[in-house]
């Protein structure tokens, strides 16, 4: 287990719900997958509130990564807000939290 700090997307606070909440998650929460071809310096996926969203008839908001920065050469337009709804690390805590974690891993996130 290892703590690191973090830059949060425009609305940090609060549980991350569905689509479009403006919310970084934050709380419990599930790896979901692990993109080493990401725009940014490697990215993990985490799991959304998928029963909280569907009973609201909303979208979870399954783009939620935690990521470095973006790659040299990566189109700006694609990564003008980088940390909306995601989380970001830096290259290096990336690369050692992209070693440790697999698809399942829990995770817990705190603003």
């Amino acid at each position: 287990m290892k703590t690191y700090p973090i830059g949060l997307g425009f609305a940090p606070e609060g549980h991350k719900q569905f689509e479009g909440d403006g919310r970084t998650p934050e709380g419990s929460y599930l790896i979901g997958r692990r993109n080493p071809k990401s725009l940014f310096h490697f990215s993990i996926g985490i799991s959304a509130d998928i029963a909280f969203a569907e009973a609201l008839g909303r979208p979870p908001g399954n783009d939620i990564f935690i990521h470095g920065d973006p790659r040299p050469g990566a189109d700006p337009m694609d990564v003008r807000d980088w940390t909306a709804g995601c989380i970001s690390v830096s290259d290096r805590q990336i690369e050692e939290f992209y070693a440790m974690v697999r698809k399942g891993t829990p995770i817990d996130i705190y603003a």
